[in-house]
């Protein structure tokens, strides 16, 4: 679908299209950074056992007294998904995979990147997985081509009725839910990547359905403006029974001029939606780092304007730190994050709210081996 930005829309440097009086206040604004900041970097939490492997986009949840995380593990062929668990948020011990590598010439053979859907949405509360028609879920962008997120790129669905705390292979549906090839795929998603998606349930049916997904991707601005094409922009999409989605809306309601906007998450802080999302080579700053937006109806969302809530600061995190899970447990916030180092070394980072020491997990450097 072709699409010409207004001046306005193109300069403008945040990334909300707001309708009149949907603004979220300054002052709710600066209300929701106090209560989520977290200055305080405890340090790596994950590491990958050896330099060949990368980690990445960890999703948080609790069952029973135990926290788990799915997170995402790169090797030269591709993204698989894998679960760890933790008694404490700080300690991580790795169960397993959840979505493995196919020879089987299925659409998603060597990419699946996986993400816990309808993880509960409340600031502060049990964070446990909801069940829709007795099953867990969980979407995931997937693709049949070997190394780093090589394009097709689609997003599919996949589910357990066992207990998702156990490391199993999920059943995924067999093709698809949404693709770049779609009828009505939008200017903002043409150009082959669908990434990271995140599913929550919308229980007063705001948007007219039950579920909504959040999900981004890589498309042109205009048809011949190579310095906004290639950018990622977050969208929308909606669902009743988490098989059929259909988009919502014509244009991304996060995203920014330049750059990246993408892998937001969803929480509820006093009564209004927050999105923590990372930003990535953007006009007025440098490098990857983590914000948020926030909303009262889930489709107008208005951009914090303020300080970053994570970027590059230590060695560990010095090129990119990015792809936040946010939460709050016993009073301290939790911020979970992907670092990467100059090496390119990917891992699970955590900051917190208040003081909790430091970290003595290092990635593996060649002279340990």
């Amino acid at each position: 679908m072709k699409f010409t930005l207004s001046i306005f829309s193109f300069f403008v440097s945040v990334a909300v299209f707001a309708q009149p009086g949907k603004e979220v206040s300054a002052a709710r604004m600066k209300s929701i950074y106090e209560e989520v900041k977290t200055p305080y970097k405890y340090g790596l939490v994950m590491v990958p056992d050896d330099e060949g492997h990368k980690m990445d986009c960890p999703t948080v949840f609790r069952e029973s007294n135990t926290w788990y995380m799915t997170y995402l593990v790169y090797s030269g062929r591709g993204y698989e998904t894998w679960l760890a668990k933790s008694k404490d948020l700080l300690n991580w011990e790795k169960l397993g995979r959840l979505m493995s590598f196919g020879d089987a010439g299925k659409w998603d053979d060597n990419q699946k990147a996986g993400y816990n859907a309808l993880t509960s949405t409340r600031w502060g509360g049990d964070y446990k997985l909801g069940k829709f028609e007795g099953k867990y879920w969980m979407s995931y962008f997937g693709g049949k081509e070997k190394g780093y997120e090589t394009e097709p790129l689609s997003i599919g669905m996949a589910y357990t009725d066992k207990k998702p705390w156990v490391a199993q292979e999920w059943t995924r549906l067999p093709e698809p839910v949404l693709t770049s090839a779609d009828a009505d795929v939008r200017w903002w998603e043409n150009r082959n990547k669908l990434f990271k998606s995140t599913v929550i349930e919308d229980k007063q049916r705001l948007t007219g359905h039950r579920f909504v997904m959040y999900y981004n991707a890589v498309g042109d601005s205009l048809e011949n403006n190579k310095k906004t094409r290639w950018y990622e922009r977050i969208g929308m999409a909606v669902s009743d029974d988490m098989l059929h989605w259909k988009r919502f809306g014509k244009d991304p309601v996060v995203h920014h001029p330049v750059g990246i906007t993408g892998d937001g998450v969803i929480q509820k802080i006093n009564g209004t939606w927050v999105m923590f999302y990372f930003g990535a080579f953007w006009q007025d700053r440098q490098g990857a780092f983590n914000r948020f937006a926030a909303s009262d109806d889930l489709v107008n969302w208005t951009d914090w304007t303020g300080n970053n809530l994570i970027e590059s600061s230590e060695v560990y995190d010095k090129l990119y730190a990015h792809k936040s899970f946010v939460l709050k447990y016993k009073g301290l916030v939790y911020h979970f994050y992907c670092a990467v180092n100059k090496k390119d070394q990917r891992g699970i980072a955590v900051a917190t709210s208040k003081e909790l020491g430091k970290s003595k997990l290092e990635f593996i450097s060649p002279d340990s081996k």
